[in-house]
């Protein structure tokens, strides 16, 4: 156990942020599971509606550190070409 106000502080600010990080990879993760829901459907309001929220949970996520940029930019991308082959558009 901390014996130090300093340590003290930082074993309640760990456990704050461990929190917030948990919560905030849940939320990405259920997230994507929509998303995945959504392409299984092919539903074309669904996909569209469930894509822009899925890019902007993305972007927060990768913003604020929960995961890095190259990862939100594979899962765009991943997710945009599943949607197009869903919807029926073609490929490059």
């Amino acid at each position: 156990m901390a014996n130090h106000f300093s340590a003290l502080k930082r074993v309640r600010e760990t456990e704050r942020r461990t929190t917030f990080n948990s919560m905030a990879k849940t939320r990405l993760r259920n997230q994507i599971r929509v998303m995945r829901r959504a392409l299984a459907s092919k539903d074309h309001g669904d996909l569209n509606t469930a894509l822009s929220t899925t890019f902007s949970v993305l972007d927060k996520a990768a913003r604020k550190g929960y995961i890095k940029h190259g990862t939100a930019a594979r899962y765009k991308s991943r997710l945009t070409a599943r949607v197009k082959v869903a919807l029926g558009q073609p490929q490059k």
